[in-house]
């Protein structure tokens, strides 16, 4: 490999990947050669992989990375596990660190090992889980580069998040509530509500009541400083009526449909940084929020499909494929 390497790397892994774009079911358990590390990066021996939306998107031709798409392809954003080979010119990490890791241009994740330039990985922190870490990496660097690069916020401040008990806006009410800032948060049904309550939120909100704006206004007697919207549609622009001139709207780009802008109010869409500055922050700032990464079900590699499927349900935090079971 031209490379170090700590034990014996197989020459060949199993992977999730697909030969054509389609359903859950064009994903296939595949035997594939092990990806070689080049000089700058990381070959990760992967313990979780993440599964969200934008991998279905993937999976079914509806979003494509850069270039030209060869197949077989695997998929998956984000994961950790284990550094198990380096490039000569890696620094930051040794053989044997435990890492976590995002890359939209190289997708791989869901497999026994990827190989991503170690600018896009980081150290897991000392308290995380390789699951909980392997389910939080995109997710968090989304969550997290909203409240403070994007949308700023500050003590004292109150913030609505908007789709809190999804894969983002769960991170993202620990992170504000961190912050000291006073959190509400959008739940439906007695399991998400005490869900987003554990993890900081001080109110919550159904946004399909049709009382919606005025519990809020209730909940909010002084006004919204922030939204933080991880989803759109006539929920959040009914609430968004209430925010007054001055407050910040701040949402990733691909929230869909992407929210109407309102006459004072500061709108921004953003895109998750990935980079070793931006790992971390994650680290520093998911140990300052006790970090909790919730997971709704996990399934093993030979059931990517299944993991994949159940993204059609309503999921309270983050579907995870467990590609090896040694502990965490």
């Amino acid at each position: 490999m031209g490379a170090q390497t700590v034990d014996r790397v197989p020459s060949t892994m199993k992977a999730a990947a697909i030969d054509r774009f389609g359903p859950p079911s064009v994903l296939k358990l595949h035997e594939l050669p092990t990806p070689e590390p080049d000089a700058n990066q990381i070959l990760i021996a992967l313990h979780t992989a993440g599964v969200g939306s934008w991998d279905a998107e993937m999976r079914a031709g509806e979003w494509r990375p850069p270039g030209r798409v060869r197949f077989p392809r695997v998929l998956g954003l984000d994961g950790a596990g284990v550094v198990a080979a380096k490039g000569k010119n890696v620094r930051r990490f040794s053989v044997g660190d435990r890492v976590w890791a995002y890359d939209y241009d190289n997708a791989g994740f869901e497999a026994q090992y990827v190989a991503i330039d170690a600018d896009s990985a980081g150290r897991v922190p000392k308290r995380l889980s390789l699951r909980e870490a392997g389910t939080g990496a995109v997710t968090g660097l989304t969550a997290l580069q909203g409240v403070v690069d994007h949308a700023r916020v500050r003590r004292g401040e109150t913030v609505l998040v908007f789709g809190a008990t999804g894969a983002v806006g769960t991170l993202a009410v620990q992170f504000a509530a961190s912050r000291g800032a006073r959190v509400i948060a959008t739940a439906t049904g007695k399991k998400a509500r005490d869900l987003v309550r554990r993890l900081g939120a001080k109110a919550t909100i159904d946004a399909r009541d049709r009382d919606a704006a005025d519990k809020l206004a209730a909940a909010a007697p002084e006004g919204i400083d922030v939204v933080l919207a991880f989803a759109g549609g006539r929920g959040l622009e009914r609430l968004l009526d209430l925010v007054p001139r001055g407050s910040r709207v701040v949402y990733p780009n691909g929230v869909e449909p992407e929210p109407e802008k309102r006459p004072g109010v500061r709108m921004k869409g953003y895109d998750a940084a990935t980079g070793a500055d931006e790992f971390a922050q994650l680290g520093r700032a998911a140990e300052r929020a006790r970090l909790r990464v919730p997971i709704a079900a996990t399934f093993p590699l030979a059931r990517a499909a299944d993991a994949h499927r159940r993204l059609d349900d309503h999921v309270l935090g983050r579907v995870a494929i467990a590609v090896r079971r040694e502990p965490t």
